[in-house]
């Protein structure tokens, strides 16, 4: 992704404001909002952002399997399956 393309000062945001919603649609490249000549914000399509959601929780979830594993919080997936039917009362 090359950010030089999608950065907009805060004042083209304000004046086109429409136009980048629409463009959102479909580009799903974020815009860089800039205010003085720093980045401040980014906009982002809401489907972009709902991926962006859903890759945030997998990586989390694979962060925490990690950790179990390196603290040794695993168990065999035989004893598992037989704790679960044990549970349902198979």
């Amino acid at each position: 992704m090359k950010y030089s393309t999608q950065i907009k000062p805060i004042s083209y945001l304000k004046a086109h404001a429409a136009d980048l919603i629409r463009g959102l649609q479909t580009d799903p490249e974020p815009l860089v909002i800039t205010q003085n000549g720093e980045a401040k914000a980014v906009l982002q399509g809401i489907e972009s952002y709902e991926q962006t959601q859903e890759t945030l929780a997998l990586l989390k979830i694979l962060a925490l399997g990690s950790r179990q594993v390196e603290e040794g919080r695993v168990a065999p997936l035989a004893d598992s399956v037989k704790r679960i039917r044990a549970k349902r009362g198979r």
